[in-house]
């Protein structure tokens, strides 16, 4: 008879500290998100890279890791970024906990996301005050421009972050990459930076709001893949073979 009060006992509880959490998040959102946007203005004249923006925005998404008992990240290969160089940073996807993973790196980049993600209240604005690049993936124009601001970014000294997947796996394997990074890759010369989360899938698991999944996630940094400036017709080929390689990349660093 007891089996039915503690199955109830554990769902009340579950859901107390669910409530909890997302109560902690709205709250530090709305926040952290009026500091954002002081600091961007105190910045303003001497951080046009907004870096320092970007760190604030690292300690903002790592909160809800430190916050959380029931996950933990742990991070390697840091001494293989350079952070005076400008790269291609990519990762594969399971979770909108990978979000907050790669900011606990605590590295200077900007994200490519999906233009709907800037209309967020809270954490949309704070992208937009940090200058991440929007992409509106199924409009050419909107692609062919998120490509001109990646690049001025990259040529400003910022890295660029993409998610080749374009969206997170269903099933945690790693899908087909798309191309546009390793395009940018190839017509500029930046050399790509492979990274490798795991852990994640749980964490957050896709349809869900659940906080309370126990998840030890890692965030491994790879070697950096060199890349030569691709002539413009050398630019489809190259950049189809970078999204192969360093897909295989990962994959063999997800499976061992």
């Amino acid at each position: 008879m007891l089996c039915p009060y503690l199955f109830m006992l554990k769902k009340l509880s579950d859901l107390i500290i669910n409530v909890a959490l997302w109560g902690f998040f709205t709250t530090t959102s709305f926040i952290l998100c009026i500091g954002a946007g002081i600091l961007r203005l105190v910045t303003m004249p001497f951080d046009p890279n907004r870096r320092v923006l970007q760190q604030y925005s690292c300690f903002w998404a790592s909160l809800y890791i430190w916050f959380n008992p029931y996950w933990s990240v742990t991070i390697s290969g840091k001494e293989h970024v350079d952070p005076k160089k400008s790269y291609v940073m990519v990762s594969n996807h399971a979770s909108m906990a990978d979000i907050l993973v790669i900011f606990a790196s605590f590295l200077h980049f900007k994200w490519v996301s999906k233009k709907e993600m800037f209309k967020a209240p809270f954490l949309g604005w704070n992208m937009w005050l940090n200058g991440y690049v929007g992409i509106d993936r199924g409009n050419p124009n909107s692609r062919e421009q998120c490509m001109k601001d990646c690049r001025v970014w990259l040529k400003k000294g910022s890295p660029v972050f993409f998610f080749p997947e374009g969206t997170r796996s269903k099933d945690g394997k790693l899908k087909e990459f798309k191309q546009g990074a390793f395009r940018l890759a190839a017509e500029t010369g930046v050399d790509i930076l492979p990274m490798v989360i795991s852990g994640s899938s749980q964490a957050i698991p896709k349809h869900s709001i659940l906080l309370n999944r126990k998840s030890k996630m890692h965030l491994q940094i790879l070697p950096p893949v060199p890349v030569s400036q691709a002539s413009f017709e050398e630019v489809e080929e190259k950049s189809s073979e970078l999204a192969v390689h360093v897909r295989e990349h990962i994959a063999a660093h997800l499976t061992s």
